[in-house]
């Protein structure tokens, strides 16, 4: 496997104060957010010097001061349990089965409806249902017969069509550019769309939030289908209470790794965590990837808590060999919250392993070998903390920073979940670091540390 090799050089002693300053200022903000937590770390290191581990670990109250002074770093969550006991009016089953049989019965009509109109010469109309299909969040109930469709559109003449037809056709050419320049010159339905598509690119929006926007836009066009349009709204509504129940259960998981008893110091993100991976896949079909990845990226969510704002270098040392091991018993040493929480995460693992069937247990490995990369890795950003040195580029910076923003292993775990599409190629595939997977990690951490900087510019001019 493919990995970005970091050795931090060691900071000579020699080196003025200032011109550490000076780098640390052109470096990212994940630095400056480690550096936010540079008291709790002093005091931390301060109490070592004191006392030893052994003392921590027979002390519980100890080990409670540290936990109330990392207390109240994040926002806590707005959700906490609420999806734990929501009870949706229309989650009965008799009226869940009401739906599914109703909906069953569209599928049907609406696929004859995509056949029969490959039979017609309606270019723009087939487009157009097409195009509606993937907006509402319908096209991965009818694959086959929009697949076949657009075999037969691809081989079409479009140079005797209308504009509207060449239009659409050609759909990825509408620029933002041209977009702001036709604005003020339309009104109504057209001109409401052109305005969110402006505010938000439709291939960056949240496909199943942007099905509800169009449902209420499609209902005002004059050239629906109704049973599309029932369609639209009764798989909303199940996809809707699929996704409520799958919240549960994550749920469920999150609160007994308990949060807020034990490790209060970290986020409590589970319902933004799985609103993000509903970008990644909204499928009924992949509800099992969907819990895995969400419950992957809380887990590394969890763990950059860990060694970011409470677990001291020796501390976030042996945590790092216990989780290279997938040893719990190598913990001792550890205080109790974070015992706990390194047991919860292998217990999480061993759950997901639980839910894949015997030819998948293979890819449990991968996930692991990704897992033991992060923690490496921020072990690593640790200990350049501990001896002060800072990056001497942006370009050393990102050696080490590009893994520890998680997005090599949620690469892989993308595909734990998934069924037959995910083969041992594609694990191979990803375990490579791939330039797309590169690519990626480069966007999101420098997109990350340009935030992070401008939330340290906006403190430091509100103080």
């Amino acid at each position: 496997m493919e990995t970005l090799s970091f050795k931090p050089q060691r900071q000579s002693t020699s080196a003025p104060g200032s011109r550490l300053l000076g780098r640390c200022r052109s470096i990212s903000g994940r630095w400056r957010r480690r550096q936010k937590y540079t008291t709790l770390q002093q005091c931390r290191c301060q109490s070592q010097q004191d006392s030893s581990m052994e003392r921590a670990r027979h002390h519980p109250d100890e080990a409670d001061s540290r936990l109330s002074r990392s207390t109240g770093i994040f926002h806590p969550s707005i959700w906490r349990d609420f999806f734990l006991g929501y009870s949706n009016p229309d989650n009965s089953f008799q009226q869940l089965q009401a739906w599914m049989d109703r909906a069953d019965k569209l599928k049907g009509e609406v696929a004859q409806m995509i056949v029969a109109s490959s039979t017609t010469g309606d270019l723009h109309g087939r487009l157009l249902l097409v195009d509606v299909l993937e907006r509402l969040c319908l096209d991965h109930l009818f694959e086959e017969e929009i697949n076949a469709e657009l075999a037969q559109i691809e081989a079409a003449d479009v140079r005797d069509c209308d504009l509207g037809t060449v239009a659409l056709w050609f759909y990825l050419l509408f620029t933002r550019r041209h977009l702001e320049m036709i604005l003020p010159f339309v009104e109504g339905l057209l001109a409401r769309e052109i305005q969110s598509t402006l505010e938000i690119p439709l291939p960056r929006r949240v496909r199943i939030y942007e099905s509800k926007y169009y449902i209420s836009t499609y209902e005002k066009d004059a050239t629906l289908h109704d049973k599309v349009l029932q369609l639209a709204k009764l798989n909303s509504d199940i996809m809707q209470l699929h996704h409520q129940q799958e919240l549960s259960i994550l749920t469920r998981w999150w609160e007994d790794i308990k949060m807020e008893s034990m490790i209060p110091f970290a986020r409590d993100r589970i319902v933004e965590c799985f609103l993000w991976i509903l970008g990644v896949y909204f499928e009924p079909c992949h509800s099992r990837a969907r819990i895995i990845l969400t419950m992957i990226i809380a887990i590394v969510t969890l763990l950059d808590d860990i060694y970011d704002s409470y677990g001291s270098p020796e501390e976030c040392d042996i945590l790092t060999n216990c989780i290279e091991r997938w040893d719990p018993k190598a913990a001792y040493d550890l205080p109790e919250c974070m015992r706990i929480a390194l047991g919860k995460i292998l217990d999480s693992y061993e759950a997901i392993e639980n839910m894949l069937h015997q030819e998948e247990k293979h890819r449990i490995l991968y996930l692991r070998y990704f897992t033991e990369d992060l923690v490496r890795s921020f072990n690593m950003e640790v200990k350049m903390l501990q001896e002060g040195y800072i990056p001497e580029s942006v370009e050393e910076h990102l050696k080490v920073s590009l893994r520890t923003g998680g997005c090599p292993i949620l690469s892989c775990a993308s595909f734990v979940g998934m069924h037959d599409i995910a083969t041992t190629d594609f694990f191979n595939w990803v375990s490579s670091v791939p330039k797309m997977v590169q690519a990626l990690s480069i966007i999101l951490r420098l997109v990350d540390d340009l935030q992070s900087y401008e939330l340290h510019e906006g403190a430091q001019c509100l103080d």
